[in-house]
């Protein structure tokens, strides 16, 4: 079941958090490495649950988080056009599957009450697995980002 997630839920989402810190190898030494800080983890999924204009989902499973999407709804900075940001998006490995079309399903349908003309996803690195989900759901690659260590 994807539900909005609610502040019960800070442990299992800091630990969820940690999964994807973890996974997308930000821990370690390439180019956008940092360290988990469980504080930072805690502070970034209880500003998604409370802020007005924050999304906080999770799939629960028999009453246990096992998937996070947090995100933003904002006014793009160039023109009078609100676009939602994915800020992260989770499954434990072992509950992946269907889930993951449902949480993009309450994902887009959170969009469009926030009036918002377009969503956004976000992937790390060139996973084509995770781009053919995106192209099959409508996404269009939109941007490129670069990063330096400086």
């Amino acid at each position: 079941m994807i539900r909005h997630a609610t502040l019960s839920d800070t442990a299992r989402a800091i630990e969820l958090l940690r999964a994807s810190h973890q996974a997308a190898g930000f821990g370690g030494a390439g180019c956008f490495a940092f360290p988990f800080l469980e504080s930072y983890a805690e502070r970034l999924f209880v500003q998604h649950v409370e802020m007005m204009n924050g999304c906080a989902l999770v799939h629960d499973v028999g009453g246990v988080a096992q998937g996070i999407l947090l995100a933003v709804a904002h006014e793009h900075p160039f023109g009078p056009v609100w676009l939602a940001s994915e800020t992260l998006w989770w499954i434990d490995p072992a509950h992946r599957g269907r889930p993951a079309f449902a949480m993009l399903d309450c994902y887009e349908a959170w969009a469009r009450e926030k009036r918002c003309a377009y969503a956004g996803m976000a992937g790390m690195g060139d996973d084509p697995v995770i781009a053919r989900l995106y192209e099959r759901r409508g996404y269009v690659r939109a941007e490129t980002h670069f990063l330096k260590a400086v």
